[in-house]
């Protein structure tokens, strides 16, 4: 996660070629606003992002009216049409005995693309359903994450004292675990409970992405949750929040018009870094087969399916490989041109 540093408080600091002109009279979102835009590297990675998502957006039109095939039933005995000659979509083994079986290669066509997996079914199809799993996932879980860790981080910030030290404690527990072994202890456990999950008359079925959605999202509160309350401890000495307590404002006054609006910046930049880390983390629960759960599919799940047909048909593990290694990438060069804008101290190149 990149290192950043935030001087909140209500003073303006000039970016680089930045004059006092320029930002003379302005709101500071304001001009983070204009910074992130002048930023031309962030604003192609928050492109290249808003693009994977109307692609994956799109999938059951691809599905439907493109590749007209169902991604999710399996498909060995079926045949495509291919150059307008009708062909096998699982061929016998290229050796020459004829041994094992054998998915259509990439067809360059609308169907079966990018080829099919070992069950038949449209590769290509399927990666752009992964996509909608994927991206509901990551950015569900980074915002619920990033929303509970900014609430306790205010709480334990501003009232400091036992309830600073409860909830710093519960934060160190669950720190201690490693994140990945913590996530599949909670997956291995909520997975295999009869009946699903319960809460009062909500029940979630294990196959559903809440699930995951949930389990990522806990154990990443930490990670955002000691960032936040250093900003909120930072805030909570500033002068213009001691006069606000001389002037007598309650305590939700201090913590909602005088703390959060300083502190909010830090959720921000802190947003897009995770939702790139909750994409790679739901991929990996995912690959070993306990984040999503068939019969839907995610990037993860895609990439298990061609661990087998890596000589074969290479395409069916590296085309969502390539999707989470842009996603990521998109996000965490978007996430440093948000912490550039936000920063006091940004750096942004400015070309008028």
């Amino acid at each position: 996660m990149a290192e950043f540093a935030f001087e909140p408080g209500p003073e303006v600091h000039l970016a680089a070629g930045e004059s006092a002109k320029e930002i003379s009279g302005r709101s500071p979102w304001r001009l983070a606003g204009r910074r992130l835009v002048r930023n031309r590297l962030a604003m192609a990675s928050l492109a290249l992002f808003v693009l994977i998502v109307v692609v994956s957006l799109l999938a059951p039109f691809y599905a439907t009216h493109l590749a007209k095939t169902d991604p999710f039933t399996s498909n060995v005995t079926g045949t495509t049409v291919v150059d307008g000659k009708e062909v096998d979509v699982v061929q016998e083994g290229g050796s020459g005995l004829g041994l094992g079986e054998v998915p259509i290669g990439p067809t360059w066509q609308w169907n079966y693309m990018i080829g099919a997996d070992n069950q038949g079914r449209d590769v290509m199809a399927r990666v752009l359903y992964g996509g909608r799993a994927s991206l509901q996932i990551g950015v569900a879980s980074a915002v619920i994450c990033t929303v509970i860790a900014l609430a306790l981080a205010l709480l334990s910030g501003f009232f400091r004292g036992w309830t600073d030290s409860v909830l710093s404690r519960i934060m160190d527990l669950i720190w201690a675990f490693p994140v990945y072994l913590l996530a599949i202890s909670l997956a291995t456990v909520l997975l295999t409970k009869a009946g699903g999950l319960q809460w009062g008359p909500v029940t979630i079925n294990p196959s559903s992405l809440w699930v995951p959605t949930w389990i990522i999202a806990v154990v990443y509160i930490p990670y955002v949750y000691r960032p936040l309350r250093g900003q909120v401890l930072s805030v909570r000495e500033k002068e213009y929040v001691e006069a606000s307590v001389s002037q007598g404002a309650s305590n939700l006054r201090l913590m909602f018009a005088e703390i959060l609006p300083n502190v909010i910046s830090t959720a921000i930049v802190l947003l897009p870094l995770m939702i790139a880390t909750t994409i790679l983390t739901e991929a990996a629960l995912s690959f070993l087969g306990i984040g999503v759960q068939a019969p839907q599919a995610s990037w993860g799940t895609i990439i298990d399916d061609g661990q087998n047909l890596l000589y074969t048909r290479p395409l069916v593990a590296i085309v969502p490989g390539i999707f989470i290694v842009l996603t990521v990438l998109s996000l965490n060069v978007l996430g440093d041109g948000v912490r550039d804008a936000l920063d006091p101290r940004a750096k942004v190149r400015v070309r008028e």
